[in-house]
């Protein structure tokens, strides 16, 4: 299967508007890493999770097969960028204590991908995959962005985008750990939310199909539900990490 490339149009974007994860998950999988020495971030697209991945490891290898995310990553001393495909890494063999996949793993030849961590992570090595869906704001708000999703740019979702909706019965051949539950929290106001649908690869398949921006089919009752454009609210994403070992 060939790379996908549905976010370097928005690279740039992405790294602005795309949430955060919490420090909390990266200090909890350094307590189940074999050790801290070396991790890798695959997928890594913006970088934010490799560089919260170097407040806990020694070193990060972060690898995305998009050129201009690579570009447009964050930089960080411990954090060494590339630009690889998931499946084909680079990486010298049972170096790893940490693969990290965070919302990249539908994107994946999951047989390809697994076979490279077979490969590369040490014998008690760990994968920690992660993945969010939809937020949650308000109900007013949450029920016109959960019809954008299904409805407007609906049939312009990538289909890979429906194992981010079925993540966590994705085939996952690991010695599975159940982990604490987790959550990505923003204050956001209305345009750093636009800003965020805009950054959804249906959204851009929209405008490359059909010449128009989807957003504003929702814009004004987005804004009615919002009240004041500056007011910033809560937005929370609650996130799905599956973890495996090579241990049994």
């Amino acid at each position: 299967m060939g790379f996908k490339d549905h976010f370097s149009r928005q690279a740039a974007d992405y790294a602005k508007f795309r949430p955060r994860y919490p420090q909390e998950l990266f200090n909890y999988l350094g307590t189940i890493a074999p050790s801290r020495q070396l991790a890798w971030d695959c997928g890594t697209g913006n970088g934010q999770a490799a560089v919260r991945l170097a407040s806990v490891f020694d070193r990060v290898i972060a690898t995305d097969a998009s050129e201009k995310q690579i570009a447009n990553a964050e930089p960080q001393e411990r954090v060494e960028y590339r630009v690889a495909p998931a499946e084909n890494s680079g990486i010298e063999s049972e170096t790893i204590d940490l693969i990290m996949v965070a919302q990249a793993l539908h994107w994946f030849d999951l047989n390809g991908f697994y076979a490279e961590v077979q490969r590369i992570l040490k014998p008690d090595g760990v994968l920690a995959a992660s993945a969010y869906n939809l937020l949650h704001i308000d109900p007013a708000i949450d029920e016109i962005v959960n019809r954008y999703y299904y409805e407007v740019v609906g049939p312009f979702w990538p289909p890979e985008r429906k194992l981010v909706e079925q993540f966590a019965d994705l085939p996952f051949p690991f010695y599975e750990i159940d982990p604490p539950k987790f959550e990505m929290t923003a204050q956001w106001n209305l345009d750093h939310l636009v800003g965020y649908l805009g950054t959804w690869s249906a959204t851009q398949r929209f405008i490359a199909a059909k010449g128009s921006d989807p957003l504003e089919q929702i814009a004004d009752e987005l804004r009615r539900a919002w009240g004041d454009s500056q007011q910033t609210r809560k937005v929370v994403w609650p996130l799905i990490l599956r973890i495996g070992t090579k241990k049994a």
